[in-house]
């Protein structure tokens, strides 16, 4: 066949498959999140709103009865009630979010605010942003919907969860006195209970979570019974709030040997989940040393500032 009539032939072919294509509906449209920006003053105006409409049951916390449940209700605040509104009554905490945390890309680093009410004081100490945690939580929506929660205290390593719910519940104090019931159950009697309620960008921001949809803000209830001290989760030998290198409450953006993950195609592991930091065959837990007293040094073998559990030479 002579060459035109084949070139002619590949085109139409092509022209023909490029349209079936399209006909059928399998052209996929990406579309980037909305720049935090745009985000932060809806987001704000949506929670102000919800804290100065709604209440919670303060007065039985500040007076509870024998059988009370120490369980957070809130309700609508009706106009002319005396009652406190949230707003009153909750702390304001601001957070700096960068674009490039999920994944927009710009250069905005944009502070958006979330509010926390401590409901009971917890009598023993609060962990950090990196600790196992024993709670019992519930999460809603603004408008009342609920999409998880457990009445029964479970484990929750916090790193793996959302920021606004970690750093809400670092503000809290876990408790110390356990009480067993009689159905073979137990609850705290001193535990920190609170509420706290964030803006999209410190939950799933751009991200849809079953009921939860795009830029939406969160309400969670929550009571610390318990949590690990100091929590190793990889059990390299350095608690997992000393692998934020760069300080700023987020451990999972602290990956030492990404570029090697990146060439290799294996999955991203960040340092407080991975057993070998820098990627260089020795564990970690080789590469420092703990001492008597249960503090640790970072050797620096070869004198060129970086320690030798984060060097790959």
């Amino acid at each position: 066949m002579h060459k035109s009539k084949i070139l002619l032939l590949l085109t139409v072919v092509f022209i023909a498959v490029y349209s079936c294509k399209k006909d059928t509906g399998t052209e996929v449209i990406t579309i980037p999140p909305e720049p935090l920006s745009d985000v932060v003053g809806v987001n704000a105006e949506q929670i102000e709103v919800f804290l100065k409409t709604h209440t919670y049951n303060y007065e039985e916390f500040k007076s509870p009865a024998t059988d009370f449940d120490f369980e957070i209700k809130i309700d609508t605040l009706i106009e002319g009630n005396s009652k406190k509104s949230l707003f009153e009554l909750a702390t304001p905490r601001t957070l700096s979010v960068s674009s490039d945390y999920f994944g927009i890309d710009s250069d905005e680093v944009v502070d958006f605010t979330y509010y926390y009410i401590i409901a009971r004081e917890g009598a023993g100490s609060s962990p950090t942003v990196a600790d196992s945690t024993l709670v019992k939580y519930k999460g809603q929506l603004l408008d009342g919907r609920v999409f998880d929660q457990s009445s029964n205290y479970l484990w929750q390593y916090l790193p793996l969860t959302i920021r606004g719910y970690y750093d809400g519940i670092s503000q809290l104090k876990s408790g110390t006195n356990v009480i067993e019931n009689s159905d073979g159950t137990s609850k705290y009697s001193d535990s920190g209970i609170g509420l706290f309620v964030f803006p999209s960008a410190l939950g799933y921001y751009s991200g849809s979570q079953g009921i939860i949809g795009q830029y939406e803000n969160l309400v969670f209830t929550l009571e610390l019974g318990n949590y690990v001290p100091d929590t190793d989760y990889d059990n390299d030998g350095i608690p997992s709030i000393l692998e934020d290198l760069n300080g700023d409450g987020i451990l999972t953006n602290d990956n030492t040997d990404e570029a090697e993950e990146v060439r290799a195609y294996t999955p991203y592991t960040a340092n407080h989940i991975d057993a070998d930091d820098d990627n260089d065959g020795i564990p970690t837990r080789f590469e420092i040393t703990i001492n008597e007293d249960g503090t640790i040094s970072f050797p620096d073998t070869d004198g060129d500032g970086i320690p030798d559990y984060l060097d790959k030479d």
